[in-house]
């Protein structure tokens, strides 16, 4: 039975989404069942946020194409949607900032529902209720500051995050920290991975390891966005791995060629180009 005290969850992806797959759309239902099945949250949303161009990432095509695709990929759900705030951004944007981001939109939205609420009811003979339309439910007891009612956003991910936290230069610390204390991490892992041993070897993760929540997936699918992009090169059948709508977009503007998998081949990622540290001047 559902709880109304159960926290609300909106679930935020970040990554290239390029192309988007099968299994990226697996990892929200995954996290979604998971969280439900521990009684203390309730997914309310799902958001996709493809990086924008100014990540720099090899084989990175137009984030006009990746958001189209993750937006035909999820017409069908009615819980997950696409976001392109990040994609649209000039300069290439922090995970936090994107999270920041989400989480703010959450509090002015049920701000104003408050306020409308508060408005409604000091009408007499006016019963509370949700507004037509609106995916954000006007709850009762409502806190007075209107923000601290607003869902929770929470990252979604796979054991690669967790990894990347290792990489040099390609975190900042403090980044990090604000991630998994403020926000927490929902990590789908799959037998065998080592997410357990990245927490373990990370004073920052292991300090607040009760906000990662580590999501086994016991089906396994390992249906990556490379091996796509690899099997589209070489003229091979993708069908099954991504929405078939996703295809026919891939195959309507030749996404997916040798000349596109080389753009960006000789530049450094944006987050190694920011956090390079500069030269000591003797």
């Amino acid at each position: 039975m559902e709880n109304s005290d159960n926290k609300e969850v909106v679930l935020v992806a970040c990554g290239s989404f390029n192309p988007i797959t099968n299994m990226h759309l697996r990892l929200f239902e995954l996290a979604r069942d998971y969280l439900h099945e521990t009684g203390k949250y309730k997914v309310v949303k799902g958001i996709i946020s493809p990086v924008g161009d100014t990540y720099k990432k090899k084989g990175l095509i137009s984030a006009h194409h990746r958001v189209t695709m993750a937006r035909l990929a999820t017409e069908s759900s009615d819980w997950v949607e696409v976001d392109d705030w990040e994609s649209s951004q000039k300069q290439w944007q922090e995970t936090i900032k994107v999270l920041r981001y989400h989480q703010g939109k959450l509090q002015d939205a049920y701000s104003a529902n408050y306020c409308e609420e508060e408005a409604t009811l000091s009408k007499p003979g006016q019963k509370r209720k949700r507004e037509a339309g609106s995916q954000l439910p006007v709850r009762k007891n409502r806190p007075s500051s209107g923000t601290e009612g607003a869902p929770q956003v929470k990252i979604l991910c796979g054991t690669d995050l967790l990894e990347s936290f290792q990489v040099p230069g390609l975190w900042k610390p403090e980044d990090i920290k604000e991630i998994v204390s403020n926000h927490g991490m929902v990590c789908i892992t799959r037998f065998g991975t080592s997410a357990q041993k990245f927490i373990y070897e990370s004073d920052v993760l292991w300090r607040y390891k009760e906000n990662i929540d580590l999501v086994e997936e016991w089906i396994t699918n390992d249906i990556s966005a490379t091996k796509i992009r690899r099997a589209l090169r070489r003229g091979q059948s993708v069908r099954y791995l991504v929405p078939d709508v996703v295809q026919d977009y891939i195959e309507k503007y030749n996404l997916y060629t040798a000349e596109s998998e080389e753009k960006n081949r000789d530049v450094n990622l944006a987050p190694l180009q920011k956090y390079a540290r500069k030269p000591r001047k003797n």
